[in-house]
């Protein structure tokens, strides 16, 4: 990738076919390059990492909204948690506040409704097919506060419950991309118009984010689709953690594990993803990760960090002179380095992710490259990345015992 993001792969021979492999990483190499000759011009899912792509941002209507503190968003999976990922990856450079509701969760929203200050609130709703259940049913909760001052939705422009709404009050209709799907979205509007609001650039989001399908820079994407490929169809690895030594990190890794769930979790395949907290979990999780079944692939996150808290001397005497003056930082690292080392004694494999800036131009690489890979590697082991048959069943029952 690129200098502000290191990715290594620590997945041994053990663990893949090195023949096919090597097959796999051709086939790859094709697909790679068909994707990137297209995505200008086909509307797909692709075309959201093209220079092309245009936003239906229109910072001249989105002005008088700007004088709002706080901002409730309302949606679910994809609608939220990419826009979530990035207020808590930059939350200290945001001077306004950002409520999140993405569940049906009563104590929050007698919270939420209690303490908020309905004068200087912005409401974005976001839903893809405008008749999400839970979305429809928190924006009910608040149906005396909406309306078309306070209020940005966020829909495809079809016949739906929430663009009917829309309609009714007058409120500022802004289209989600039919050929988009939620999960896949975060860098459309549904992410770019949330983060306006946080004060960043969504160009800056934008401004690489295909650089790693170009020649002498798609190794790495293709080495990891190749090997996780042959993961995915063996079925020795049932879990994937996601291990955070970055606690800014940790809402991207929710979003990560919709990502793979929904989009890989298809026909008796997929792996579970996990969100772990780190150095936490090294008191409660990590005995079973090092110790226990052999089923593990971890995906270790870490940033770079400039904080300047340190461990104070002569507290706990000589016995505690190893961490005396430490940087905070430094010792959550060498935890970090400890427990890859420990990784590569054992053979159990893992993926290392490094982020070393904190700009808008990181977050949209990384949430391009993990884009781009899952759907990859939906191709490689014959599922379609875009589609969630089973959790529209579950909707449709929903609505029917509702009914």
């Amino acid at each position: 990738m690129s200098k502000n993001i290191l990715i290594k792969n620590n997945i041994k021979k053990k663990f893949y076919n090195n023949n096919l492999y090597l097959k796999d990483k051709k086939k790859i190499n094709k697909i790679i390059k068909t994707i990137y000759n297209s995505f200008d011009t086909n509307k797909d899912t692709f075309h959201i990492l093209s220079k092309k792509f245009e936003l239906n941002i229109n910072k001249i209507k989105l002005k008088r909204f700007d004088k709002y503190k706080t901002v409730v968003l309302i949606g679910m999976g994809g609608s939220i948690l990419g826009a979530q990922a990035i207020y808590s990856f930059y939350k200290k450079k945001i001077n306004k506040k950002f409520i999140f509701l993405n569940n049906l969760d009563q104590s929050k929203i007698e919270e939420v409704k209690k303490n908020i200050n309905y004068k200087e609130c912005l409401f974005i709703i976001i839903s893809k097919s405008g008749n999400t259940l839970e979305t429809l049913i928190n924006v009910s909760l608040f149906k005396d506060k909406i309306n078309n001052k306070n209020t940005i939705i966020i829909t495809e422009k079809k016949e739906s419950l929430l663009c009917n709404f829309a309609i009714d009050k007058n409120i500022l209709q802004i289209n989600h991309k039919n050929y988009i799907g939620g999960r896949y979205s975060v860098l459309s509007e549904v992410g770019m118009i949330p983060a306006h609001f946080m004060g960043l650039k969504s160009n800056l989001f934008r401004k690489n984010l295909a650089s790693f399908f170009l020649l002498k820079k798609n190794s790495l994407l293709i080495d990891s689709a190749a090997k996780l490929k042959q993961i995915y169809n063996s079925k020795k690895i049932n879990t994937i953690i996601f291990l955070s030594y970055a606690p800014e990190l940790n809402d991207f890794l929710y979003w990560c594990q919709q990502l793979l769930a929904e989009s890989l979790g298809k026909k008796g395949k997929g792996i579970l993803p996990i969100v772990s907290q780190a150095p936490k979990d090294h008191h409660s999780l990590l005995q079973l990760y090092l110790d226990g079944p052999k089923d593990k692939l971890f995906y270790i996150f870490s940033l770079k960090s400039n904080k300047n808290m340190y461990v104070n001397k002569n507290v706990f005497g000589d016995a505690f002179k190893f961490a005396e003056n430490q940087k905070l930082s430094k010792v959550i690292e060498e935890q970090k380095n400890a427990l890859t080392k420990s990784l590569r004694n054992k053979n159990i494999p893992y993926r290392d992710f490094k982020v070393n800036k904190i700009e808008e131009e990181t977050f949209g690489e990384l949430f391009s490259y993990f884009i781009s890979e899952t759907a990859l590697v939906g191709n490689l082991i014959g599922v379609d990345p875009f589609n969630q048959p089973a959790v529209e069943e579950v909707k449709n029952l929903a609505k029917h015992y509702l009914s």
